[in-house]
């Protein structure tokens, strides 16, 4: 069925190279930073650290999750050492604000960091009133996206109506779930390295690459709704 954006009373969003682009390259600093962790906790160089933490990420969801499982990490120590990062690569964002105000029904974060880095990023692109709440990795009992409890705990927690909620992500992998639950799912497919790992078509119902003009285009069909037949 193609996006029918009339149904929608919950629009779940993604957050890292999602309510900003990977230009920012705000991700590589804290992927540095998870192999500074990975390089003090285990005693190895910085090549033997980056293959634990790609494998880790890559069998578990997150790096956090795979440290956890093998080395008992701390989650808060681990989170708040890779999440020490300059923001200034960040702007404010009125666009995407305007964009997400206008949007009838809840906003909410689905994010696999944490409540306190996610608050910081959303105060530096000044979208701290844009969203009613956020569902971080500490909610989701460290078992990240695409875990399926990770998605089924939002829904419980927040009320959700999975066949009235859409949700818009950078990896696709992760859209796989929520359009197994009933949800309607946005790919922003932006080039990144691990974007398009896992992808399953079937899983996708709308593919944009710029998510203003994708919240643009979703605008100007709920203005018009007889432009979606």
């Amino acid at each position: 069925m193609p996006f029918d954006p009339t149904f929608v009373d919950c629009w779940i969003f993604d957050l890292d190279n999602t309510l900003y682009p990977p230009s920012t390259r705000l991700f590589d600093q804290i992927d540095e930073r998870m192999g500074l962790f990975i390089q003090n906790l285990l005693g190895c160089d910085e090549i033997e650290a980056r293959r634990v933490q790609k494998l880790y990420f890559h069998d578990h969801g997150t790096t956090l999750s795979g440290l956890m499982h093998f080395h008992a990490t701390e989650p808060h120590e681990f989170l708040g050492f890779v999440h020490d990062i300059d923001m200034r690569p960040l702007a404010a964002a009125p666009r995407l604000a305007d964009r997400l105000a206008k949007l009838p029904g809840r906003k909410l974060l689905f994010t696999n960091g944490d409540d306190a880095y996610a608050r910081k990023v959303l105060a530096a692109l000044d979208l701290e009133n844009s969203f009613e709440g956020i569902w971080d990795i500490h909610a989701m009992q460290y078992r990240p996206k695409p875990e399926r409890s990770a998605y089924t705990g939002m829904i419980d927690a927040f009320d959700i109506t999975p066949e009235t909620a859409v949700f818009v992500e950078d990896m696709a992998r992760n859209l796989a779930p929520a359009k197994a639950l009933g949800m309607q799912t946005v790919w922003l497919d932006l080039a990144t390295d691990w974007g398009d790992r896992a992808k399953d078509d079937a899983a996708i119902d709308v593919i944009a690459d710029d998510i203003s003009k994708w919240l643009d285009h979703t605008l100007a069909s709920l203005a018009d709704p007889i432009s979606l037949g």
